[in-house]
């Protein structure tokens, strides 16, 4: 799987800019053909323009940056590019040691303006881009009730350990519509124990509601759980362990779920179901401080939501309704406010140094 560095892609980016792109390169890197040079120069109006980000620096305490790194995946596509940017700037606030925190960003094709984003507004991020091959999902999808969780870039979560390098043991995946309001080394060092993941539960959440009457009403599906007592867990925050990922064939053991549900629907849901199918009842459970999620509100009418009670280490926004989007039609929520903060879109009034 190919990836590109920041380092070499600013240089891509000013070999495109110096109007010196004369050759092809491979499928999974950049291909001059369909790329208007123009589109350097002048940036489209489809995509935002951000504020820099401040640099932050590590504090006494902290080991090597190259040694003692800690890895975060994120997804990336223009429509969430906003919310990236935002979850971004909140890690590195809060981090203890933000030089070590590497960020392995996944994305289904190579977008020069979004990468220059990315790299106006954090000139200093350490962070690798992988190309996620859409089309080795397209064909498991299966049809769920809110067309954005049906993106193959939603899926992309399932493949981590097959994209990102093996020398990566552990990692922590966070979704783009969310902020952390704490230490991120606090959630990376979570003891994990035997297991594959680490994620808050919900054992209070009604467990079956997750998979229809056709899953439930079949014998030999019903008793998938049965050993286990399954919970409910939010696939936005997970540390996974990606060498027992690999070598326990996670991957293709939810595959098969997706496969099960293109014959008969058995949950109603994107990628979320097959992963409590395959590991519910089996993971370590991590302070629900760390997903105060479903502020988005739910997946049809995302309707505002208040604040769970008890401490809070990372806010999550969940379900349809999306904090920035919200704040551009004048119509917010109140838990909007929090994330208003750590926005970085130049035309907002919002700015995280208030």
């Amino acid at each position: 799987m190919a990836f590109w560095s920041s380092s070499s892609l600013g240089l891509l980016s000013l070999f495109l800019t110096l109007h010196l792109a004369t050759t092809t390169t491979s499928a999974a890197s950049v291909t001059t053909t369909g790329i208007r040079l123009g589109l350097i120069r002048k940036p489209s109006p489809d995509v935002p323009i951000f504020r820099e980000a401040p640099a932050f620096r590590n504090g006494e305490t902290c080991g090597s940056p190259s040694t003692d790194q800690i890895h975060v995946a994120m997804t990336l596509d223009a429509n969430y590019l906003r919310g990236t940017l935002a979850a971004v700037l909140s890690i590195l606030q809060h981090s203890t040691c933000p030089e070590n925190v590497m960020f392995h960003i996944l994305w289904t094709r190579f977008e020069p303006e979004i990468f220059s984003s990315i790299k106006s507004t954090f000139p200093y991020l350490k962070f690798k881009v992988y190309r996620f091959d859409a089309h080795r999902v397209r064909g498991l999808i299966s049809k769920s009730i809110r067309q954005a969780l049906d993106q193959p870039l939603n899926y992309a979560r399932i493949y981590l350990a097959d994209i990102i390098p093996t020398d990566v043991k552990r990692v922590i995946y966070l979704d783009s519509d969310l902020v952390m309001v704490d230490d991120i080394a606090k959630l990376w060092g979570v003891d994990m124990g035997d297991k594959v993941l680490a994620a808050p539960e919900y054992c209070h959440a009604n467990f079956t509601q997750y998979f229809t009457d056709a899953f439930w009403s079949d014998p030999s599906l019903a008793k998938t759980f049965s050993g286990r007592r399954p919970c409910y867990f939010n696939t936005g925050v997970m540390v996974v362990d990606v060498d027992k990922w690999r070598q326990g064939g996670y991957t293709q053991k939810v595959e098969e779920w997706m496969v099960v549900q293109k014959q008969k629907r058995i949950y109603h849901l994107g990628s979320l179901p097959p992963f409590l199918l395959v590991l519910a009842g089996d993971i370590t459970a991590v302070d629900h401080r760390w997903n105060q999620h479903g502020l988005g509100g739910d997946n049809i009418e995302g309707k505002c939501r208040g604040l769970h009670p008890g401490p809070i280490s990372l806010l999550h926004w969940s379900g349809k309704g999306k904090p920035w989007l919200r704040l551009d039609s004048r119509k917010p929520c109140a838990v909007d406010h929090l994330w208003a903060p750590y926005d970085l879109y130049r035309s907002t009034k919002h700015s995280f140094e208030e």
